[in-house]
């Protein structure tokens, strides 16, 4: 699917990738109707190449397909499935330098992130479900009627993952590897905006060795297969990762239907920096907590809350040393921060800190786009805005923190739980009792305590409130792919 130049070894080169096909039962096919759509780089603004554009007839083929591996799939032992996942991680590993460049061109991620963050990852995420996959069992249960009574845990059947533009490696697979651990097929529709690696990552399971059926892959417009797959009678379960209004929207489908579904939706993470906290390395997480992946993290940290002594000497801090943290060419080793992934997100981005001005917020780094090609902005903090403000309540996705102070513990955990979010949040304090009080008054799905963003698949994350519902990573996510089935044998 891709070259990639030769390279020095700490350079890596924009590849040469070829129009994008459908994977549906093993092959390679071009779509039913013949569609294409192109796919931007976002550090240039030019297009790098096309891919198919599904219809509904294509989805139809890829859930037969998925339908028709399952039975085979699902009565492969467990041990010999986890191999298959131990060959996947092999192999990801052994293409890296593809999946990095891949990904770089695709979503504008920094090259010098995406091989320990990205790749890495993945690789682990198919090594965790690999092991766990050789455990998955039942339980037998003392009754008082006589007989022989025990649980059996059995997949689902066919799964539809659909999956966001802004981490496609991680938030693929962390659909794919536990739903194929539990033995079920899959559909995989990637976003279109960032479709390649998905494309990649195909490739890279049939040359691992799981079977022609087991996953196949659609590129096309939610709008259009997203919302067939959702429907579509064919599909057990639906996993996905994206907005909130979408997933509104998704679940009232799902729900119509009865099918069971996991959600990671919207984030608007809290970071409180208590009076009694590190003060440089809680600087230094909450640069990386709102900057990483340019902003564009469900879990990042963009609202950052600072204890009334501290909060002047934090914002001049901020002030001084986000204008440095380096922005460019996302394949130049030195660059942390990338673009955004396309022109309606940084539009987006342009409209809040507009909006930011008019809410009497105070501007101290950044606030405008790059003077440069491709989709850039500066990484911008915003002092001062009212907790009412839509830039505070609303979900930035961008490279934009607010500051605000507070005056109590109390105060903090208001204002940090005051939003319809609840994915992630942290604190940083060096007050053990603090830290455990407080993580345990926040409404979020996972809470850091002096970082940000400690992710490994062994540690589950997902939302409250309209953050979602469901959790990715950890033996939960391998339980939410999974029915137990009770078996009752009489002894008398």
């Amino acid at each position: 699917m891709t070259t990639v130049d030769d390279r020095p070894d700490t350079t890596l080169r924009r590849p040469d990738v070829s129009p994008g096909r459908l994977f549906i039962g093993g092959q390679w096919r071009e779509p039913a109707e013949g569609g294409r759509f192109n796919v931007v780089d976002p550090s240039t603004g030019t297009v790098v190449t096309s891919v198919a554009r599904a219809s509904t007839a294509d989805v139809n083929d890829a859930v037969d397909a998925a339908r028709a591996a399952f039975d085979g799939w699902a009565a492969t032992p467990g041990r010999h499935r986890a191999r298959i996942l131990h060959r996947v991680a092999d192999v990801v590993r052994a293409r890296a330098d593809e999946l990095v460049a891949v990904e770089s061109l695709d979503v504008g991620k920094p090259v010098s992130l995406c091989r320990p963050v990205d790749v890495e990852t993945t690789a682990e995420q198919y090594e965790y479900y690999a092991a766990l996959a050789q455990g998955i069992d039942g339980a037998t249960r003392q009754i008082p009627i006589p007989s022989h009574a025990y649980t059996r845990r059995e997949p689902l059947g066919v799964v539809a993952a659909i999956t966001p533009f802004n981490f496609p490696l991680i938030l693929s697979s962390s659909k794919i590897a536990p739903a194929l651990a539990a033995g079920n097929t899959v559909v995989h529709k990637p976003a279109e905006d960032t479709p390649l690696s998905a494309l990649l990552m195909a490739e890279i399971l049939a040359e691992a060795g799981v079977p022609g059926g087991v996953v196949n892959v659609v590129t096309g417009y939610g709008s259009e297969i997203g919302e067939h797959l959702l429907r579509h009678p064919g599909v057990d379960k639906v996993a996905f990762t994206g907005s909130t209004a979408v997933g509104r929207h998704a679940a009232s489908v799902a729900g119509g239907q009865l099918k069971p579904m996991t959600m990671e939706l919207g984030g608007n993470a809290a970071h409180i920096i208590f009076e009694d906290a590190d003060v440089e390395k809680a600087i230094g997480a909450a640069i990386k907590g709102f900057v990483f992946n340019t902003g564009q993290f469900c879990m990042g940290g963009p609202r950052l809350l600072v204890a009334a002594p501290l909060y002047d000497a934090v914002v001049e801090a901020l002030a001084g040393a986000v204008p440095h943290v380096p922005l460019g060419d996302p394949f130049d080793p030195a660059t942390v921060i990338g673009p955004m992934a396309g022109e309606r997100h940084l539009s987006k981005v342009e409209r809040h800190v507009a909006q930011a001005k008019k809410d009497g917020g105070r501007i101290v780094a950044g606030g405008q786009r790059a003077d440069r090609d491709g989709f850039f902005f500066h990484p911008t903090v915003i002092a001062d805005l009212p907790d009412s403000s839509s830039v505070v309540q609303e979900e930035i996705f961008g490279p934009v923190l607010t500051v605000q102070r507070f005056d109590t513990e109390d105060e903090a955990i208001a204002m940090a739980n005051g939003t319809p979010y609840g994915l992630a949040a942290g604190l940083q304090t060096e007050n053990l009792a603090r830290a455990h009080r407080v993580a345990a008054r926040l409404q979020a799905g996972i809470v850091w305590v002096n970082d940000w963003a400690m992710l490994d698949p062994a540690i589950p994350f997902g939302g409250v409130k309209d953050s979602g519902y469901g959790r990715e990573y950890g033996p939960e996510a391998l339980a939410a792919y999974t029915r137990t089935k009770s078996v009752v044998i009489s002894l008398a």
